[in-house]
């Protein structure tokens, strides 16, 4: 069975991948405010809990170290939550249990855990989901690039192989990253169709990168995890200081990419300042 990462290819000897919700892009405040939180809360019956799921809800997603989660490992976060305060969702249990278990968290994913005997609980998450990327689709062009970070892409593509690895949905990423100019500077855009981003990064650097020759750049905790899974590097985009750190990597974390002094130290004072930001 053919896979997203057949026909790519190493050109250089380095890879820089990023993320894109939050990281290139900025639409993770209003996606998680106009469309995952209310979708939710409409998909669910729950406008009774609105004052306990949103500020939830954005503390999990975007204000704290688990930001960028895939978005059914936040919604499974959330029916625990409410399970924990006596609101018990129909369902629930069964949500909660696929997204424990299954190797992918995706729409197709969850789409053959239900044609394979799933229940009403799989059924309302992809249907919340289907209702999100709608929801997503219909805000239009509210979406664009983090300020410096087209320059930057289009600084770092000349001098390495580039990727996008994201958990967002794959059609939103095509249609956001093409309509903003983005797509020409990156050699190949996996989303959550393409797996976790530990799948997709293991797979990138299995094409033949040698060890600190992979750099994954993220704004968010998870993306740090996913990188020190596939053993890369990672550098952050500091939530509030996005415009500062695409500049910094161009004109610092590039540079010592290339040249083999990125680890150690200089990796380390990056991401204290992540964590500081992230607590």
């Amino acid at each position: 069975m053919s896979t997203p990462f057949d026909s790519f290819q190493p050109k250089k000897a380095w890879l820089v991948c990023v993320d894109s919700d939050g990281c290139a892009m900025d639409t993770m405040d209003s996606k998680h405010h106009q469309a995952f939180c209310p979708e939710l809360i409409k998909t669910y019956g729950l406008e009774a809990y609105d004052d306990v799921i949103t500020p939830y809800w954005m503390e999990v997603n975007l204000y704290s170290r688990t930001r960028g989660i895939n978005r059914f490992k936040g919604l499974a976060a959330t029916l625990r939550m409410l399970a924990e305060k006596g609101v018990k969702v129909p369902g629930a249990e069964e949500l909660c249990a696929w997204v424990d278990q299954a190797p992918k968290l995706s729409n197709p994913a969850l789409q053959e855990a239900i044609e394979a005997g799933g229940g009403e609980g799989l059924r309302q998450a992809l249907a919340w989901s289907h209702a999100v990327n709608a929801a997503i689709a219909a805000m239009g062009d509210d979406s664009r690039p983090f300020p410096g970070c087209r320059d930057a892409l289009a600084a770092i593509h000349p001098q390495t192989d580039t990727a996008v690895v994201s958990s967002a949905n794959s059609e939103a990423i095509a249609e956001e990253w093409t309509r903003h100019g983005l797509i020409d500077h990156m050699d190949i855009a996996l989303g959550q169709d393409a797996g976790t981003k530990e799948a997709c990064l293991v797979a990138l650097s299995a094409k033949g990168y040698e060890p600190g020759h992979v750099l994954m750049v993220g704004d968010a905790m998870g993306d740090l995890a996913a990188a020190e899974h596939a053993r890369a590097l990672f550098y952050p985009i500091l939530v509030g200081k996005e415009e500062e750190s695409w500049k910094r990597l161009v004109a610092e974390a590039l540079p010592r990419f290339l040249n083999g002094t990125y680890a150690g130290e200089y990796q380390e004072k990056m991401l204290a300042a992540q964590r500081e930001i992230l607590k």
